[in-house]
């Protein structure tokens, strides 16, 4: 723990304890919004929804979706050497993925509000005896307080994009305090572990990208066979976590593709299954014949577009198709991890704006294992090609699968970088029994 804090974090402090009684009103805009869940808000005020269960414990905390998923094969791992874990996230939509994608000896918990009044009793309920922090989710409150506590921490999947850097620079000393808590920073690139160091980080090692070593996602067996069904006799494309204004892309591509291509069946998964009514009201007002997930529906013979508006079924939309648009990615958001559709078959088509996976998508560029779309013309060409070719849809599947197995590996090296923490975890709590 740094011994005085920059005037930044010092304000910081006092501004979340003095906006503390704002809260409610905070609270309640958020439940309308759909940002909350309303039955488990004492856990966002520190309360734990579980008891803290017996011997050691691994706090693994991530924003959101995306890093909840980046740990799905350390939490595997960990669970092995008989380790509980206890997973904090942000958002609904993580917590609902964490409860479809983890056993229930994993103990999902949401992220506390970032003051002193919830973040204290959250670490005295649970007593972790190690923080993981996943790429860069760092709240100042609740950093700080686990430092206090002497709690060993360490920053894994380290990631610190182009966008944030400079900022983060002209915020030197707020930065470098917060990251001088982390006993160590397991960077997901040497351009990444070089920020990091930059910024004050002490010590750094790059273990690679956990999100290349993320395991295929599942999917429900009879729900799959009734899905194949449906869409055995049809042309597959899956355009996979999309956001406004893709949707109307894909549609048109649809509609230029549909003439060539009389069996294609589009299936839309927006990021936010909250769209899926919109989306689907959007594509019928363009003479689209629509079939939306969460009415029950499957796909009919004369379905245009299928709308896969529910949580955790990624799995099998995959699974049934053979070329996948990785959504976020023709609008300015930074892409979607296309490790999970390259692991279950699939060729991957994705837009220019891929900066939250900058060096996945390089490496699969320029191998041939992807297919970048600069824009929405592009894009039709693109996917029209890989649709009709499966010849050069296999090429792009086994390039995408060697980059994989080339770059993967970090979860053993990050599990390496562990084993140190784990086994003081161990005799400190053989020493205590």
């Amino acid at each position: 723990m740094p011994s005085a804090l920059p005037i930044t974090l010092r304000l910081y402090r006092r501004a979340s304890s003095l906006a503390t009684p704002l809260l409610g009103t905070i609270v309640k805009r958020r439940l309308k919004q759909g940002k909350e869940d309303r039955l488990r808000l004492g856990e966002r005020r520190g309360i734990g929804s579980a008891p803290r269960p017996q011997g050691p414990l691994i706090w693994i905390h991530g924003a959101s979706v995306g890093e909840v998923l980046a740990a799905a094969g350390l939490i595997e791992r960990l669970r092995k050497l008989d380790v509980r874990v206890l997973l904090t996230s942000g958002t609904v939509t993580s917590a609902e993925v964490a409860a479809r994608r983890f056993p229930p000896d994993v103990i999902h918990q949401y992220v506390p509000f970032d003051a002193p009044r919830f973040v204290t009793p959250f670490l005295e309920h649970w007593k972790p005896d190690l923080a993981l922090f996943i790429e860069s989710d760092l709240w100042p409150n609740l950093v700080l307080s686990t430092a206090e506590r002497r709690i060993p921490m360490v920053l894994i999947n380290g990631r610190m994009s182009q966008r944030s850097y400079p900022r983060w620079r002209r915020a030197y000393g707020t930065i470098s305090t917060l990251l001088s808590c982390f006993d160590l920073c397991l960077a997901q690139s040497d351009t990444d572990g070089e920020r990091f160091s930059t910024l004050g980080c002490p010590n750094v090692v790059t273990s690679g990208n956990l999100k290349l070593d993320v395991p295929a996602p599942p999917a429900d067996p009879r729900k799959l066979e009734r899905l194949k069904a449906a869409t055995q006799r049809r042309t597959v494309f899956v355009a996979a976590s999309t956001h406004p204004g893709e949707e109307e892309i894909v549609l048109d591509a649809h509609r230029r593709l549909g003439a060539g291509i009389p069996s294609l069946l589009s299936v839309i998964v927006p990021r936010h299954p909250a769209r899926g009514v919109a989306i689907a009201r959007m594509l019928a007002a363009g003479g689209m014949q629509v079939s939306l997930r969460s009415a029950g529906e499957v796909p009919s013979a004369n379905t245009d577009i299928y709308v896969a508006d529910t949580m955790g079924e990624m799995g099998l939309f995959y699974r049934i198709a053979p070329v996948v648009f990785m959504g976020g990615s023709l609008i300015e958001h930074g892409g979607q991890n296309p490790i999970e559709a390259i692991k279950l078959g699939a060729a991957i088509v994705h837009g220019p704006q891929v900066f939250n996976f900058t060096e996945i998508y390089q490496a699969l560029d320029s191998a041939g294992g992807a297919f970048r779309a600069e824009d929405s013309e592009q894009f039709v060409k693109l996917l029209g090609h890989l649709l009709v070719n499966p010849i050069a849809r296999q090429n792009a599947l086994n390039a995408a699968e060697d980059v994989v197995a080339r770059l993967g590996g970090a979860l053993d090296k990050t599990l390496s970088a562990l084993e140190p923490y784990l086994l003081q975890m161990r005799l400190e709590r053989g020493a205590d029994a």
